[in-house]
């Protein structure tokens, strides 16, 4: 169903089970076109060091067949939105991932996670909210979704998130919710596997059967093809 898998985890998140080599063989294997290396930013224990995102600049753009982009999935911080890269860093990547983990950022209100989002949004190196799905973290949805609009920041399904697996919570009825605004707005999402291990690269299988029941449209799905992806993400290949 994707073209781009936009959320991807290899060895150096540190709770990840692949290397990069392995995950490129499958997704060239799985039929993708690529994928984007997101791998967890410092604030996350066990995540990467700042020195593995600078130095992603060396890697061939191409690896066994699979396109190869450089990402971080960054954690957002506090309630100003605030992400633990700066910029310098973040100048080095093609796609920023904003999220909430329970590990890097208090619990608060729906008003605190709402200015959370808000905030992460207006950083223009952010390009997709990671996983805006557990409960633990409500937020005022029609709101957030207008502002993805207006800074033209992807809306992530997680296949993760709705796996029988998954730990985020109500985030099947969370995703209705969200994916009824997107629509009703005229919002751009993208699907990410939120891979951790190889096997899982490219997976959207518990997706599929809600933007199915939801006839959500293809055309706001951003990751279909890679140039959709492109043109999304503002890269020049």
């Amino acid at each position: 169903m994707i073209a781009i898998d936009t959320h991807t985890h290899s060895t150096a998140s540190g709770h990840a089970y692949s290397t990069l080599e392995e995950m490129a063989r499958a997704s060239h294997e799985k039929g993708l076109t690529g994928f984007v290396l997101t791998d967890h930013s410092p604030g996350m224990p066990g995540g990467a060091h700042l020195f593995h995102f600078y130095n992603l600049r060396v890697l061939p753009r191409e690896i066994h067949g699979s396109l190869i982009f450089r990402g971080a999935e960054a954690n957002i911080i506090n309630f100003d939105g605030d992400i633990d890269l700066d910029e310098e860093v973040m100048n080095h990547l093609e796609v920023v991932i904003a999220s909430f983990h329970v590990q890097t950022c208090s619990i608060g209100t729906r008003d605190d996670h709402t200015n959370a989002l808000l905030g992460a949004m207006n950083n223009p190196y952010v390009k997709i909210l990671g996983h805006p799905d557990d409960s633990r973290f409500p937020y005022d949805i029609p709101a957030v979704v207008k502002a993805a609009g207006e800074t033209a920041t992807l809306i992530e399904m997680n296949n993760t998130s709705l796996s029988p697996h998954g730990f985020r919570v109500g985030a099947l009825e969370n995703y209705k919710m969200i994916l009824s605004e997107c629509r009703k707005q005229g919002v751009m999402i993208t699907l990410g596997s939120d891979a951790h291990f190889s096997t899982r690269v490219g997976e959207t299988n518990y997706c599929e059967p809600l933007l199915e029941e939801l006839h959500f449209p293809q055309e706001l799905i951003a990751n279909t093809s890679l140039e959709k992806f492109l043109s999304a993400m503002k890269i020049s290949l």
